[in-house]
């Protein structure tokens, strides 16, 4: 989104999230890293130089564990509610007094703001006592936690959470399912939403996405990966290593799809990039352990000396995963939970005719109803899709497929911006 955030009168505000990052914030100007020498693509930006304990507090406990559990229902992963998290609660209202006090030294009179995600879900209302000329906007681009999950924080934390963002003049999301279960679990608090909730289905902008599928590396890893599979076809998929995303049950359909269909044997490969997340999360190194060692026992069970059933390469690596996009006939995107997925997107806009096997429960399936939708959970009904879209005809691929583009594309993130500001005028 450089090319939004460069737009004139604008200033973005961020965090930073390393040591590195405090060093280039505190170095510049007022924070102004734009004005202290670094490239910001042309986007006016200031950096936040939050202290490392506080950011740990805030945004890895609060944020990205509990938080980002909730709303990807993954329950079983949160932390205990004791006194080490309490301290982390209270870093999470430092962390977004910080973007508070920023804001309001920055903002012009009047000017209209708009705050991204639940790392800052306090800011509105806080923002609001300080600065009530303000026109503000949050977005959250994750799921909602259904009211049953996000009944599991502490009462005065869900309180201080939905009130946090009921100052907002426009509140944001990815799907009506997600807007819903904001004001679910608002009304469960006996809390009053009056404050409009909006619908912004954020979607890819094809040209500059195209434009880089086509340089050299994209091209070279792309004719690298059709060289190791041979004729055969490919399911692809791209993914953070995280729980979410399912990578290892859509390892368990894959091989579930091999064994009640054996004509695909020798005659499909499952190619999955998926990119190290959180491995200083002790869960998320055990997640990308399981994935590997599931990988390496599929090949084991059902490949031979001429076939690899399974590609699995563990790396960050941006060109192979659009390579991986582009050469896959069916892609597998079978997220527990997803705000979006941008991948099952991305996805159609660089493939020619792919079929697309698609989570149920992602913000995507919304917009995105002709592909081959499947419960996440449900391991046979997504090796069965696979096996349809697979053996798709032709024609009834390219139709579904066309349609899939068009959505994929309607709402790019100039306009999906731009559609937040327009909520605020």
């Amino acid at each position: 989104m450089s090319s939004a955030a460069a737009d004139e009168g604008s200033l973005w505000i961020c965090a930073a999230l390393s040591d590195v990052d405090r060093e280039v914030a505190t170095s510049a100007p007022g924070g102004r890293i734009d004005l202290g020498g670094f490239d910001t693509e042309g986007a006016a930006v200031r950096m936040l130089a939050i202290e490392p304990d506080v950011l740990a507090g805030a945004y890895t406990s609060i944020a990205n564990t509990t938080l980002w559990a909730l709303n990807h229902g993954l329950t079983d992963s949160l932390p205990q509610f004791d006194e080490e998290w309490r301290n982390d609660w209270a870093s999470y209202v430092a962390y977004n007094s910080a973007f508070v006090g920023a804001i309001a030294d920055e903002a012009a009179p009047g000017a209209r703001v708009l705050v991204q995600d639940y790392h800052l879900n306090l800011v509105p209302t806080s923002l609001r006592r300080l600065r009530p000329d303000l026109k503000i906007g949050h977005f959250t681009h994750t799921p909602w936690a259904t009211p049953q999950d996000f009944s599991l924080l502490p009462e005065d934390v869900a309180r201080a959470t939905v009130d946090g963002l009921l100052g907002a003049d426009s509140l944001g999301f990815h799907s009506p399912r997600w807007a819903d279960e904001f004001a679910a679990c608002a009304a469960n608090l006996g809390m009053l939403v009056a404050t409009p909730l909006r619908v912004h289905p954020l979607g890819v902008d094809p040209i500059p996405l195209l434009a880089r599928a086509s340089e050299s590396d994209v091209t070279a890893r792309r004719a690298a990966l059709r060289a190791a599979v041979g004729a055969a076809r490919i399911v692809g998929r791209v993914d953070r290593t995280e729980p979410a995303k399912n990578i290892h049950r859509g390892l368990l359909a894959f091989a579930e799809l091999l064994r009640r269909h054996p004509e695909h044997a020798g005659n499909v490969v499952h190619a999955a990039v998926a990119y190290p997340s959180r491995q200083d999360v002790a869960e998320y190194r055990t997640y990308t352990e399981l994935c590997q060692a599931t990988s390496a026992a599929i090949n084991d069970e059902l490949g031979n000396v001429d076939w690899t059933p399974v590609r699995l390469d563990v790396v960050d690596d941006y060109p192979r995963s659009l390579a991986t996009l582009g050469a896959a006939d069916v892609l597998l995107v079978n997220s527990l939970r997803d705000g979006m997925n941008l991948v099952a997107k991305e996805g159609v806009l660089l493939s020619t005719d792919s079929a697309l096997v698609l989570s149920r429960e992602t913000g995507a399936a919304d917009e995105m109803t002709t592909a081959l939708l499947i419960d996440p959970l449900d391991i046979e009904a997504t090796a069965e899709a696979i096996h349809l879209a697979l053996t798709m005809p032709d024609r009834e691929r390219r139709q579904r497929h066309d349609e899939l583009v068009v959505v994929a594309s309607a709402l790019p993130p100039r306009a999906w911006l731009q559609q937040q500001l327009d909520a605020l005028a």
